[in-house]
């Protein structure tokens, strides 16, 4: 019993110095801004932008070291670039491609991203009328073959 106590107690400690490590790195990042419009320019940005890094994340939502880059360099172009939302967007896709946006622009290069779950939804159909079809075609035991089975098994 005093062995499970012990067990728990360093697992709980564990626990409780592992989360204070993640506190003690999380770090606040704050930008200024000149006006309301790059505030609002920089929010939909880096919600539109992919964390390249991270499965699933945009820039916002992502903790990575890339993110924080990317954040800083979006910031740096609205602000001390003063470029446009379209340019910094066209830097990025420049970069790194189609994958840092959440909503790529259908083209060649991503036709399959947008057709692939269309194909697959068809090929599924096709597969489960094929298994139907097979299912519906099989024949009745003629008498002789059936009392041949039935004679066996008993």
């Amino acid at each position: 019993m005093k062995m499970l106590y012990l067990l728990r107690s360093i697992f709980f400690s564990f626990l409780t110095f592992t989360a204070l490590m993640h506190t003690v790195n999380a770090s606040i990042e704050t930008y200024s801004f000149e006006t309301a419009q790059q505030e609002k320019d920089y929010n939909v940005l880096i919600d539109e932008l992919r964390c390249l890094v991270c499965q699933n994340q945009n820039l916002a939502d992502s903790n990575a070291e890339l993110a924080q880059d990317l954040r800083r360099q979006v910031h740096t172009m609205l602000v001390t670039e003063k470029k446009d939302k379209d340019s910094v967007v066209e830097f990025m896709v420049e970069r790194y491609g189609d994958f840092v946006l959440y909503n790529p622009p259908v083209k060649s290069q991503t036709l399959l991203l947008w057709a692939g779950p269309f194909i697959f939804l068809l090929l599924g159909i096709g597969f489960l009328m094929r298994i139907v079809k097979q299912s519906n075609n099989i024949q009745p035991l003629k008498n002789e073959e059936a009392e041949h089975f039935t004679s066996k098994s008993e």
